[in-house]
């Protein structure tokens, strides 16, 4: 899958309210140095200099000040393109973020169970994004299925797909087990769009 992108796209991207923690961009950082080297991240950086989003991982981000939430987005996206990285490989980046967040082992250390996971996800996505929110809205652990939704939010398809990555390595934490998920876009009853996940082990 390509992630097609426009520069009216990037516009629109880079003018989304909200913020984002630094620290998502340093785990970024570090994947590109295990998988491609520094040279890897000097490839991203000049792709995000074609794009007239210019940004270095290194020396211009702090891991807890906020920076606009459309620059998640245009990282990943860069990242795809001068790396190559396909979806498998965004999914892939989701599931490593957890290993280089100190926010998240921290909270990993204190809820390894999939039911203070659910308790306390929508609490952790407030640390990270000012804007969106994340709620756990079903579990059953019988039948090995979890349900969580984002609202309020829009998501680009390669964050969606980070998503999954990410949430997927947290609940197989919790659970001890590979988890499978899928994710679709909904409508509620008012007529918002919402992204829903479904967590399978």
């Amino acid at each position: 899958m390509s992630y097609q992108i426009t520069e009216q796209d990037i516009d629109e991207i880079l003018n989304k309210p909200g913020k984002v923690r630094g620290v998502v961009f340093k785990t970024d950082y570090r994947f590109i140095v295990d998988k491609f080297g520094e040279g890897g991240v000097k490839r991203v950086e000049e792709e995000l200099e074609r794009m007239k989003c210019s940004f270095s991982y290194k020396d211009e981000i702090d891991n807890m000040s906020f920076y606009p939430i459309g620059m998640r987005t245009i990282s990943l996206i860069a990242i795809h393109k001068a790396l190559g990285i396909d979806r498998e490989g965004i999914k892939e980046m989701g599931m490593n973020a957890p290993k280089f967040s100190l926010m998240i082992k921290f909270f990993m250390r204190h809820f390894l169970s999939p039911e203070k996971i659910f308790e306390k996800a929508g609490e952790m996505w407030e640390k990270h994004y000012t804007v969106g929110a994340l709620k756990p809205t079903e579990m059953d652990l019988e039948k090995r299925c979890m349900k969580a939704s984002i609202y309020d939010i829009e998501l680009h398809p390669i964050l969606s797909d980070y998503f999954c990555g990410y949430f997927s390595f947290i609940l197989k934490m919790g659970v001890g087990e590979d988890v499978s998920v899928v994710e679709e876009q909904k409508e509620s009853e008012d007529g918002n769009k919402y992204h829903e996940f479904t967590f399978t082990w």
